[in-house]
């Protein structure tokens, strides 16, 4: 587990990246369950699946395509994750963030984390946007565990402050500014892939989240261990909070965060202009 954890791991991925592109992005974008559509809607100028990539994880999610997309958001360069790979797949910890560690190792400036995610803050409703302002991963492995490469972080981090303060509030300014509704939450990170019991449920509110899922967290503390500057952002696609008794299911997940996705795309991209 520990080999996962060494630069040496992240410099040969990011070189078998480069033998394809020499695209070099400003800004990374990670595109959570149901939230692909930006991928259609900017000016790619290439596309590397992770399947093609030796050593890399690949997604075995339905939805979650597995790929990192180079490209534009008007005239900035991004680089897209079109899906992602989750701890309950079998991968190590250190495997599930290095698809993110390779993008921060690509020169970009910020990363955008995106997420679907049930809702435990009464208040939310399907479809609603969460600014996340903290997270707890205290119910997933660190993506630190094993040997530290002083070159990609100190051994223990300071993490009070995961996403960026200042990215948290150029967000804000851009949901006023185009119209779109944004609450502020903290994101709870489970193994999953079980959906969560109703007592897991209370348990976790009365945590203070505001939100649960089964991804971001673990990235977060990774590309914050390597002093990158994130934000992150939840659309909540079901009441778990409220809907104890109803049978969560993956499709309707998919459902809700498409037709929220066009916010969140319209959001994402003023967010990159503005960067």
């Amino acid at each position: 587990m520990g080999d996962y954890n060494v630069l040496a791991d992240y410099e040969q991925a990011l070189a078998a990246v480069r033998e394809r592109t020499d695209f070099v992005p400003k800004i990374g974008i990670v595109l959570g369950s149901g939230l692909g559509g930006l991928a259609d809607d900017i000016e790619v100028v290439t596309r590397i699946s992770y399947s093609d990539l030796d050593g890399f994880p690949h997604s075995t999610v339905e939805g979650h395509k597995g790929e990192y997309i180079f490209g534009y958001i008007d005239s900035v360069p991004v680089v897209l994750m079109n899906g992602r790979v989750h701890f309950y797949e079998g991968y190590p910890m250190q495997k599930v963030v290095l698809p993110v560690r390779v993008m921060a190792l690509m020169g970009v400036e910020a990363i955008i984390l995106t997420n679907a995610a049930g809702g435990l803050n009464p208040n939310f409703h399907p479809g609603t946007l969460m600014c996340i302002s903290d997270v707890n991963t205290a119910f997933v492995p660190s993506p630190l565990i094993g040997p530290n490469d002083s070159r990609l972080g100190v051994r223990f981090p300071d993490v009070s402050a995961v996403f960026d303060k200042e990215l948290q509030g150029l967000l804000h300014k851009c949901a006023d500014d185009l119209g779109i509704e944004l609450a502020d939450g903290v994101y709870l990170q489970i193994t999953g892939p079980a959906y969560e019991t109703p007592n897991e449920v209370k348990m976790y509110a009365m945590f203070g989240a505001d939100a649960v899922g089964m991804s971001t967290g673990c990235e977060g503390i990774a590309l914050r261990h390597m002093g990158m500057k994130i934000l992150g952002i939840t659309c909540i696609t079901d009441m778990a909070i409220v809907n104890t008794t109803f049978e969560t299911s993956h499709e309707e997940i998919q459902k809700v965060a498409n037709r929220a996705g066009k916010d969140l795309q319209k959001l994402v991209k003023e967010v990159v202009r503005r960067i």
